[in-house]
């Protein structure tokens, strides 16, 4: 399980997978409108669905976002609900910010097809290459020589 704005992070699904998930459950509250960067809101509903595919995909595992909809305290909240497959296609989805319910058929054993190919990751992914993911916290340029 993960929550909220782990869905941004790709690190969130990369652990879970790691640890031989085969579906992730998030759940979030997020608002329609975002104060400190009104130019995305009308990107909110792309970016959502963007990362919870990216991360299915990316891990070869089931994504499921479920979402606050409607109006909590005076907010409007997004809603967009998903149900994404291990293929990073969308195979459930509610559409409005009102209450709905997505379902999908999730056969977890869909997931066996990736992660023994292209997201075979005990045969593809080398670790000390990416040490800086977990070093460093923010972005520092590179040195000026």
């Amino acid at each position: 399980m993960a929550i909220c704005n782990d869905r941004r992070w790709s690190e969130t699904y990369r652990v879970l997978s790691l640890q031989g998930v085969e579906m992730i459950l998030i759940g979030y509250n997020t608002p329609v409108h975002n104060p400190p960067a009104p130019e995305h809101d009308a990107l909110s509903h792309f970016h959502n669905e963007l990362v919870m595919q990216a991360g299915a995909y990316q891990n070869g595992t089931w994504v499921v976002g479920v979402a606050k909809a409607g109006n909590e305290e005076g907010v409007e909240q997004i809603g967009n609900s998903i149900i994404v497959a291990p293929s990073g296609e969308i195979v459930g989805a509610c559409t409005t910010t009102g209450d709905e319910l997505a379902i999908a058929r999730c056969d977890l054993d869909l997931t066996a097809s990736y992660k023994n190919t292209a997201f075979n990751f005990a045969r593809h992914r080398e670790p000390e290459q990416y040490r800086m993911i977990v070093e460093r916290k923010g972005a520092v340029p590179p040195a000026q020589g």
